[in-house]
């Protein structure tokens, strides 16, 4: 629903026909990607009843490197040296965040290390997507309104068979003492889902003007802003002295790794004359042809270039 009103309003403000793809168009290229962002989401979530979040957050970093190695298969990126090091870095803090964690459990580390897989597959794909100049989904809006029904749709089934039950018998839903405890939930559940789409939006831009493995080096910064918060309200999650000092290298990849995107995006757009983008209009982008004229062959794609 606020995606489709975010479209409308894009509509009415630039009286521009968003673009529509064609089933054919939709199933071969944003189905796929649907498809991996349910997987990860859906393990994602299941892995928190096995283990704490500080565990978490620590083991689902491990996407970047799943993120660089599908990166690298489907040719998004080259396998540069320097990149491969700085990935390495990062890892080896990872590497040491988990070390001696509290709340290890197998079945969790697992499904969360799975969804990491997945999530390497995930980005790629959608960068793959994104930066296709004949999909016209170079918006997140868009981007966002082709991919929902789908996780919808498949997500819905599975949280009612799971979750069914517990929601219909919680006292904090359904079975509220009064309706200002139902009023709270509702409000910290919509509120949550506005957090989500602004956060889907923001990946999105994200990854359309540089890459999935940027994403997963700037979702680090997220992770750790999480793993400080979890052992402020939670007291079975501690850091120890080698945990901080795995976040500090994890910190020091980050940093690396922003340098090299700022003196490469730099450094093209100077040697080829280019101005720099305008990202006012970022939001508001859009296409004049209609996306059902796109079906074009894969040998004669264009993709949008980057320099990350």
């Amino acid at each position: 629903m606020v995606v489709w009103l975010c479209r409308k309003a894009l509509y009415l403000w630039s009286k521009e026909i968003r673009p529509v793809l064609p089933w054919k168009l939709y199933l071969r290229h944003v189905v796929p990607v649907a498809v991996f962002s349910i997987l990860d989401i859906g393990l994602s979530n299941w892995s928190l009843i096995f283990i704490s979040v500080s565990l978490y957050t620590m083991s689902k970093s491990s996407a970047l490197i799943f993120v660089f190695l599908f990166s690298v298969i489907l040719k998004l990126e080259k396998p540069r040296v320097v990149m491969v090091l700085v990935v390495l870095f990062i890892v080896a803090g990872l590497f040491m965040f988990t070390y001696h964690s509290t709340k290890f459990a197998v079945e969790g580390f697992l499904l969360v290390m799975i969804a990491s897989a997945i999530s390497g597959l995930r980005w790629t794909t959608a960068q793959l997507t994104l930066q296709r100049v004949d999909l016209k989904l170079s918006n997140p809006i868009d981007m966002l309104y082709h991919l929902l029904p789908v996780m919808a749709l498949t997500l819905l089934p599975l949280a009612l068979t799971i979750d069914g039950v517990h929601i219909g018998t919680s006292e904090l839903v359904f079975r509220a003492s009064n309706s200002n405890v139902f009023s709270v939930t509702m409000v910290i559940i919509l509120g949550s889902t506005v957090l989500a789409f602004f956060l889907n939006v923001s990946e999105f831009l994200l990854v359309y003007h540089t890459s999935g493995i940027t994403l997963s080096i700037a979702g680090i910064v997220k992770e750790i802003i999480i793993l400080t918060l979890s052992t402020m309200w939670w007291e079975d999650d501690t850091l120890s002295t080698v945990n901080i000092m795995g976040m500090m290298i994890c910190v020091a990849g980050i940093t690396t790794h922003t340098t090299m995107k700022v003196c490469d995006t730099y450094g093209h757009k100077k040697e080829a004359g280019l101005p720099q983008e305008d990202h006012v209009q970022l939001l508001t982008q859009s296409h004049q042809e209609p996306a059902e004229n796109s079906e074009s062959d894969d040998d004669d794609v264009v993709y949008k270039t980057t320099s990350a």
